[in-house]
């Protein structure tokens, strides 16, 4: 167990810089106390997913200063319990982790009478099981996220609340409730099935450019493997309006090729642009950026997710309401046909469509094809 990540792992978004912890009226025992059971908490999260027994829980053990409160203790347990029926789903649709590791850095401590509120920074890698043959070593995040004590008169605090910070979907680690969808939507662009394998209505791509003017699918993945945790500072970040995914998914197809559709106009669809001081809402919108790229034929729907092939885009519509709410790209397939995604908020790598699929199975996608 480790409560410090190295400088590297951390992200350079503003608004999680690291700092020194505020510890004016919490000693230093007490703040490395913090961190102790953040670093418990998430990492029983993670040993659940884990193709292997999981191992006692780490944050009913800690004895000292900090200990779970029963409430969260038994939220707790039923976040677990969700989690091992996430590990189920992922083995039926064909994927597992042979181990992980899960760092957490404290990266800001306030401390208010008997109340406290914690900042912690995580950074996870997970290996993948070599169920295909073909998938990726690994998968990393980096997730932030809230937490919540209190002072109780023994002396002792209590971790009442642990919420996360980031936009986009959660970490695979992460406790959530998927949302079914319901109704009649009308929605822009086709909804894609979830089935393995895909159709093979789809044929693969040729990944580099052959002509002049064409696509550089590698250049894209490239980037975005480049830049999904140290965000790129040619441009700004929007995570604090919203949500950095389709911005860093423009940058990615930029990198490969794309040109910009110049415009003045913000709110123009058909136009996609950036520069110093201004963008086009389709260059950051999720929406807007569908819009953009079926009106101008840029990119077609996928009738599968197990389509998509490098440099392809797959986006969610959590909720069902109509809204597509995050935008990823795929940097890697495998042989076997499944698809690996990296993305902005929650700053992911190579994270399998299926994983994302047992996290959130209420939840509409769309592929396109770039």
């Amino acid at each position: 167990m480790t409560v410090a990540a190295t400088a590297a792992l951390l992200p350079t978004s503003a608004a999680f810089a690291a700092g020194k912890p505020d510890s004016r009226t919490a000693d230093s025992a007490t703040v490395e106390a913090f961190g102790r059971i953040a670093d418990a908490v998430l990492n029983d999260r993670t040993s659940v997913l884990l193709d292997s027994r999981s191992a006692d829980r780490k944050a009913t053990k800690l004895d000292g200063k900090v200990r779970l409160s029963s409430g969260l203790s038994k939220a707790e347990d039923t976040g677990l319990s969700s989690l091992k029926m996430r590990k189920s789903w992922l083995a039926a649709l064909g994927e597992a982790y042979t181990g992980a590791d899960t760092k957490t850095s404290v990266d800001k401590t306030t401390v208010k009478g008997n109340r406290a509120t914690v900042r912690v920074t995580e950074t996870t890698v997970l290996t993948y099981k070599k169920i295909r043959g073909d998938e990726p070593s690994t998968t990393g995040f980096t997730a932030h996220h809230e937490l919540s004590f209190s002072l109780g008169k023994n002396g002792k605090w209590e971790l009442t609340g642990i919420r996360p910070q980031d936009d986009g979907p959660g970490a695979i680690n992460e406790p959530r409730t998927a949302v079914a969808a319901t109704g009649s939507i009308d929605l822009n662009g086709s909804p894609a099935a979830t089935r393995y394998p895909g159709s093979r209505n789809a044929k693969p791509k040729s990944l580099t450019a052959t002509t002049k003017g064409g696509l550089d699918y590698k250049a894209m993945a490239a980037y975005a493997e480049k830049y999904w945790r140290n965000y790129n500072p040619a441009y700004r970040s929007f995570n604090s309006y919203g949500g950095d995914c389709t911005n860093f998914i423009s940058q990615a197809l930029k990198a490969g090729g794309w040109k910009d559709a110049a415009g003045t106009d913000t709110s123009d669809y058909r136009k996609w642009w950036y520069n110093k001081s201004s963008q086009s809402d389709s260059w950051v919108g999720a929406n807007e950026w569908s819009w953009h790229t079926l009106s101008t034929k840029r990119a077609t729907n996928l009738s599968n997710v197990y389509q998509m092939d490098v440099g392809d885009i797959l986006q969610m519509d959590f909720d069902g309401d109509g809204s597509k709410d995050h935008s990823m790209m795929t940097t890697y397939r495998s042989r076997m046909g499944v698809p690996y995604l990296t993305y902005h908020s929650t700053n992911t790598y190579r994270k399998s469509v299926a994983s994302i699929i047992a996290s959130y199975p209420g939840a509409i996608y769309y592929a396109y094809r770039t």
